[in-house]
């Protein structure tokens, strides 16, 4: 016996939402980067909003750069915040709660590890890196070899 089954334009939408957040949830994700190249330097701009600048870390090879974090949340970070969290609206003064886990949370926590490589050697003892208002810079100063060799002819 041939079954048919009928679904709605609306219920195949909702399938691929449920279907695409699910995968968004679960991949990993790293934080947007631009990359500027000037004749002198490079420069490599990243998004950290939430990560504690003690949790980078930066190192650079010869063309390479890799910089990894990791992002904590606050009870992670903080874990006497849990013990010391503000007394609820309604609770008696004096009376701490616990904090609770959140009923929806999208931040994403964990290390991550993102590497760079570039096509011309870079100088890593003038590597500067800056964090601030969520943005690391890491400036990368080209090196600048002399790539001419004189050599004495024998007779």
């Amino acid at each position: 016996m041939l079954t048919l089954r009928s679904t709605s334009p609306l219920s195949l939408i909702d399938r691929l939402e449920q279907q695409l957040s699910h995968q968004l949830q679960t991949s990993e994700r790293v934080p947007a980067a631009e990359v500027h190249e000037t004749a002198e330097a490079y420069e490599v701009v990243l998004e950290l909003p939430g990560v504690d600048r003690e949790a980078i870390e930066v190192k650079a090879t010869e063309r390479t750069l890799v910089i990894s974090a990791d992002r904590r949340s606050h009870r992670q970070a903080h874990p006497s915040a849990d013990q010391g969290a503000p007394a609820s609206e309604g609770s008696p003064e004096g009376s701490a709660q616990p904090r609770k886990a959140p009923l929806l949370s999208e931040f994403r926590y964990g290390t991550w590890s993102r590497s760079f490589r570039f096509p011309t050697p870079i100088e890593r003892e003038q590597l500067q890196a800056r964090y601030r208002d969520g943005l690391l810079t890491v400036t990368l100063p080209k090196a600048h070899k002399v790539s001419t060799v004189t050599v004495q002819v024998e007779g």
